[in-house]
């Protein structure tokens, strides 16, 4: 997950780094992005089967920390090291962290592709939370997409007696973190150039978790450690070709491209795992994408009209 996935809001630039305007670029960045991540989940979830999911977690953040530092003293002056908004980084990068154990968490338990449908509540989560965090104002339109995208994750959860034995409440505090760090990500638009962003998600990722990881390490054989390596791979290129595309085009725009990793995610749950989504699951994807979607359009028409 990326995710895995900046955001589904638009985000002014608050900094000395503009946004180009290239929406084709944006897009042809985008859509890669989003099927190679789910390879990432793939990978997550088979390694989650033969070691702790903080082990899974900690091999993403190290290996993505360690496949940028080279990059990051090349390319940038140790002065631009140091971001402007220190604290708020800190913030961002630990609300991903949360979310991206939950989510690993939840698809060791749970189909790949209804988890992630869950996650995708998480624009949802952001309309919901804007007027309070953001003082943004939300119309009746968005309240109501609110709405029925989260019956359309309780169609995918199916809440009854065995709901809190599945993966089902994990995937959802992982869209529920999700929406916070897109929030804080907004705040950040524009203050630091995207390696520099991409960076500190990565090393307070890899600092907070090798603190943990100790208690429930299992030394991984050859095999382990390649996915494991290929694990910060994914994440680091993925998170990149992200950021460069929301530096191309509106976030309204890319939203709905987004919602194709599910896509991915499917093939590759079916492929290595035999999962499926069922028909109701499907039915309950297809209104949240449908709720996401209409979110992002009615975002668009609102920044649009606001001067």
């Amino acid at each position: 997950m990326i995710p895995q996935r900046e955001t589904a809001t638009e985000y002014p630039a608050t900094g000395p780094y503009p946004v180009e305007s290239a929406p084709l670029k944006g897009i042809l960045l985008y859509l890669p992005a989003m099927a190679i991540v789910p390879v990432m989940d793939g990978i997550a979830k088979h390694l989650s089967t033969e070691m702790s999911v903080m082990q899974v977690s900690w091999a993403r953040y190290f290996a993505h920390f360690a496949i940028l530092l080279p990059l990051i003293l090349i390319r940038h002056r140790p002065a631009q090291l140091i971001p402007s908004q220190p604290f708020l980084q800190v913030i961002r990068g630990g609300l991903l962290l949360i979310s991206t154990v939950c989510f690993f968490w939840a698809i060791s338990l749970m189909p790949l592709a209804d988890a992630l449908a869950i996650v995708f509540v998480s624009p949802l989560v952001v309309t919901a939370l804007s007027p309070w965090l953001l003082r943004e104002t939300v119309g009746v339109r968005r309240w109501s997409a609110v709405v029925v995208g989260f019956l359309g994750a309780c169609i995918i959860i199916r809440p009854g007696p065995d709901m809190f034995s599945s993966g089902a409440l994990l995937a959802l505090a992982a869209g529920t973190f999700y929406a916070l760090y897109l929030i804080a990500t907004r705040r950040l638009a524009g203050s630091a150039p995207p390696l520099i962003t991409l960076f500190y998600t990565a090393l307070i990722g890899a600092v907070l978790l090798s603190l943990i990881v100790p208690f429930s390490w299992t030394t991984p054989n050859l095999e382990q450690i390649g996915l494991m390596a290929a694990l910060g791979a994914i994440a680091a290129v993925g998170h990149l070709l992200v950021i460069k595309a929301f530096q191309m085009a509106p976030a309204s725009l890319l939203a709905p491209y987004g919602y194709s990793e599910i896509v991915m995610a499917t093939i590759v749950g079916y492929l290595f795992f035999g999962d499926f989504p069922d028909y109701l699951s499907w039915i309950g994807v297809a209104i949240v994408v449908a709720s996401g979607i209409y979110v992002s359009l009615r975002e668009r028409k609102t920044s649009k009209s606001t001067p």
